[in-house]
């Protein structure tokens, strides 16, 4: 079932890159329970729309977010710490955004928000989106079919 909004964001485990250069585990919970939250999912670091685009949008728009009341700005993917640590660092993320691997999907199930694009090489991944959360809570979700406008950086400044 997919979440919506309205609910309480799953509490499961995930993994961001420790101050000693390895994985760290930690929860969703703990990363998204509290303060006003904007959470982007993108299918997979690296890829075109996700580098070209939605992580790049966010980049620029960090300082539009946290003028507007936003705690903490957090991109997930079903890829590894090591990964999303690396591709943070490409394209310049800095202190500004919290980038966590959900490396066997679990969160992304736990959402309800799984898509298969096993029929191009990736596997089971997360569907593009982007929520709000305060305290814990969904505000609003925008999930994108296809393309990058529901949960464009811009989209979501004009829901806060």
């Amino acid at each position: 079932m997919t979440i919506t909004t309205g609910d309480k964001v799953p509490d499961v485990e995930v993994f961001v890159m420790g101050p000693e250069g390895g994985p760290q585990k930690t929860t969703s919970g703990e990363l998204l329970g509290s303060g006003r939250v904007v959470l982007f999912a993108v299918p997979g670091a690296y890829t075109p729309g996700c580098s070209k685009v939605h992580l790049p949008g966010f980049v620029e728009g960090a300082k539009d977010l946290k003028g507007k009341g936003v705690d903490k700005i957090v991109c997930i993917a079903v890829n590894d710490a090591w990964v999303m640590d690396a591709w943070g660092k490409e394209q310049g993320v800095g202190d500004d955004i919290v980038m966590v691997g959900d490396g066997s999907g679990t969160f992304a199930e736990a959402m309800g928000l799984v898509m298969d694009g096993s029929g191009f090489g990736l596997g089971k991944r997360s569907k593009r989106y982007a929520a709000i959360i305060e305290d814990g809570t969904i505000t609003n979700l925008a999930v994108d079919e296809s393309g990058i406008e529901q949960s464009a950086c811009s989209n979501i400044l004009s829901m806060l």
